[in-house]
């Protein structure tokens, strides 16, 4: 090469140096271009200098095109021959991760000739940036295998992998090679390590590593930060805050963010940030508002997102949110109008945060106005909108518009059988959760706690024992039994199903019964008739140091309401307004009305009413006028009669009880004229409906769901690869249920 060429090509790579700096990537390629054009031909150091320009600035490129023009460049050193050279295709290698390409990294990867330590290190972070976690580990064991020792990028790139998996073993595998190779003691690696054992939920490991670090950078103290506040411990977050304050550290927005994202002490924060000068950050601000907004303070979070110069999708996304939560659909659509008129696009996120607050059957014209956005924009096809938008439908009762955007999904993920059969219960249609469950068993589709928990509530409405039973013991054949709401979830059907025995089997079983599932085991005694062994078991509670709530109260109440234990509901209602410091609602008060009333303590509980706090409504005054009805007190009954029917003229319970009162003394046309009045009301309480479960035909009611379910649904043949072979399975099932094979569940 002559000197005017090794001249131009040094003033090229010193262009291409500034760029670099500059993050100028296109730039760069436009010079490439022109340089390409002259005589002069471009060296590896050349490209190397090109991906390194595109890799500086790969954050602000559009992905689309920044590929195609990698490809390209990928091209033309394929053609030159300088892929050979290790360091140029480790470079091309970084930018396809830095750029997503993972499957295009694995290539050049693949057909590198040769690799160094740093080829594998960029390999293994890439893996690891792009949430390919599995893949890492894999890649450091054939790493090691190869006889490479790892260094302190190996380790920093692939202990966030073993923290994102909640892997301890392999991360305490990695950290034991680091102290054997005596680079444990880099700031770099300790701070991953100390990140790493606390999102494993080892915050031993993750304060003793903080601990012996010889000297702290402001990356440590937020690590251990984000460790306590990750974990819950956020006065810890607090007391490490101050420490570093104290030790003179400078605060940034990271550290703010990590204090924000555990807090709900926002206004502390907050005057801290102004105190600190950095109210200006867009991040912070950004959390300012998402954290306002999630505890309800709309309105600061309204002008915060006011100072800001420019509208921000996470932040209005927050504010959305907010007002969701609290129905108020005017500002929901008002909010969304003006993410329109910004500019802005609508994430799956910032849509799924709408639609969850869609919750009121009366908002349904909004809830489809916003379904038809989704489609015109393409986020329909986006199974986290598929999912808000099954449940919205759930919500309204319409199950038959959450089928079918169910059956219209390409992809099923368990979280959307899950919606589905969620839907399905909590709408009262627990026959179709279970043959939508039907199907996912025959799909091959695992389910877990979640689908389990749905399907042992469907059985409590449907009284559907021998399904429960089952259920229960798939529960135990998975190993399910550990989470608290199955076992919960399982005590509530068994009590529904009328099972006591079995309630009282799965509760003995737990080890450490939350307090959900103490006041479901109390409910369960209340409903039943045992009323003692309800107050028995609310004392274990109290014995084992667990806190009752409103819930615990109201079984305890009912229980001595339907027992006549008129000083144990006294005492019970005290301990709760005085001792615990609980407001009762209004379903205590009916509770307690209820207790003295049956109790013949009339004149008592009218003074109880006129002291509350709340004003009464029907429950409570039905409990009253139910007590006139077993005391025969007419005179009385009818003047709470009245009262129920300024209230709720259309409510059945208060013209079966007066019925039932005049009937008591054998007022008998007194009773005719109050079930007239009822029919023309169209009241409930005319008609009803008892359910058996009768075990012959209970045995073949899973072949009997499945068979509904291909009747139901055309749709559901699409997954099929043909008839002939549905056919097939459904005579094998029914041969299965013939010879007793319950394997069908």
């Amino acid at each position: 090469m002559s000197l005017a060429s090794t001249i131009r090509l040094s003033y090229f790579h010193s262009s291409l140096k500034s760029y670099i700096e500059r993050q100028d990537s296109k730039s760069a390629l436009l010079l490439l271009r022109q340089f390409l054009q002259s005589t002069v031909k471009p060296n590896d150091f050349t490209f190397s200098l090109l991906l390194k320009s595109y890799a500086s600035s790969s954050s602000a490129l559009n992905p689309i095109i920044a590929k195609i023009e990698v490809n390209q460049t990928r091209n033309h050193l394929v053609k030159s021959g300088i892929d050979q050279f290790v360091y140029v295709s480790t470079a091309l290698l970084d930018l396809y991760m830095k750029l997503g390409c993972v499957e295009s990294a694995r290539g050049v990867f693949g057909e590198m000739p040769q690799r160094d330590v740093v080829s594998w290190n960029a390999l293994l972070c890439g893996y690891s940036r792009n949430g390919y976690d599995i893949d890492a580990l894999d890649l450091f064991v054939q790493m090691l295998r190869e006889g490479l020792a790892p260094q302190i990028t190996t380790l920093v790139g692939l202990i966030p992998s073993c923290g994102r998996c909640d892997n301890l073993f392999p991360g305490m595998c990695i950290h034991g090679m680091g102290i054997k190779a005596g680079i444990d003691f880099d700031s770099q690696v300790k701070n991953a390590l100390t990140s790493m054992y606390a999102k494993c939920g080892d915050l031993g490991a993750a304060k003793l590593l903080f601990e012996e670090m010889e000297e702290k950078t402001v990356v440590s103290w937020n690590t251990m930060i984000g460790a306590y506040g990750q974990n819950g411990f956020f006065d810890e977050a607090l007391l490490m805050f101050k420490r570093m304050l104290e030790e003179s550290f400078e605060v940034n927005s990271v550290t703010v963010l990590n204090l924000l994202s555990t807090s709900n002490c926002a206004e502390l924060i907050h005057c801290y940030v102004i105190k600190s000068g950095l109210n200006n950050d867009v991040f912070v601000i950004t959390s300012l508002v998402c954290v306002y907004a999630k505890c309800g303070d709309t309105v600061s979070a309204e002008l915060l997102n006011m100072l800001s110069p420019h509208d921000n999708l996470v932040s209005l996304t927050a504010i959305i949110s907010s007002y969701g939560e609290k129905g108020n659909i005017g500002l929901v659509v008002e909010y969304f109008s003006r993410v329109q008129k910004s500019g802005l696009k609508m994430d799956a996120i910032a849509m799924v945060s709408i639609l969850h607050g869609i919750k009121d059957p009366a908002h349904s014209n909004v809830g489809i106005a916003f379904h038809c956005y989704a489609i015109k924009s393409g986020l329909c096809i986006k199974t986290l909108v598929a999912n808000g938008l099954i449940s919205m439908y759930s919500n309204f009762n319409d199950i038959d518009a959450a089928l079918s955007l169910f059956y219209e999904m390409p992809e099923k993920p368990l979280i959307t059988w899950n919606s589905v059969i969620s839907g399905c219960v909590q709408a009262g249609m627990a026959r179709e959760a279970m043959e939508v469950f039907c199907q996912m068993m025959m799909f091959g589709q695992s389910s877990d706690s979640v689908t389990i928990a749905s399907l042992l509530s469907g059985c409590s409405q449907l009284a559907y024992l021998q399904f429960g039973k089952r259920l229960h013991s798939y529960v135990l054949r998975h190993d399910l039994e550990t989470e608290d709401f199955v076992e919960t979830s399982l005590i509530d059907m068994y009590t529904k199903c009328g099972s006591i025995e079995c309630a009282e089997r799965v509760f003995k079983s737990i080890n450490e019964p939350c307090l959900a599932t103490w006041n479901t085991m109390i409910s369960c005694y209340s409903l039943n008739g045992f009323e003692r062994k309800a107050l028995t078991c609310y004392i274990e509670m109290l014995e084992q140091r667990i806190e009752p709530d409103k819930i615990t109260f109201l079984g305890v109440l009912a229980a001595c309401t339907h027992g006549g234990l008129v000083h144990e509901g006294k005492t019970c209602f005290q301990v709760m307004t005085e001792q615990v410091g609980l407001v009762p609602n209004l379903q205590h008060c009916a509770c307690m009305v209820g207790l003295l009333g049956r109790a013949g303590l009339f004149e008592e509980a009218m003074s109880f009413i006129q002291n509350m706090d709340i004003e009464p409504d029907s429950a409570v005054w039905g409990a009253l006028l139910n007590a006139c009805r077993i005391h025969q007190e007419i005179r009385l009954g009818e003047s709470l009669a009245k009262k129920l029917y300024l209230l709720d003229y259309r409510n059945g319970g208060l013209y079966v009880l007066m019925s039932n009162l005049y009937a008591a003394t054998g007022r008998w046309d007194d009773v005719e004229r109050v079930r007239k009045m009822m029919k023309g009301t169209e009241g409930d309480g005319c008609t009803g409906v008892s359910q058996i479960e009768v075990p012959s035909v209970v045995k073949l009611n899973p072949l009997i769901l499945w068979l509904r379910v291909f009747s139901r649904s055309s749709q559901l043949l699409k997954f099929s690869a043909g008839v002939l072979p549905i056919r097939l399975y459904m005579l094998d099932r029914l041969r299965d249920a013939q010879t007793g094979d319950k394997r069908y569940l």
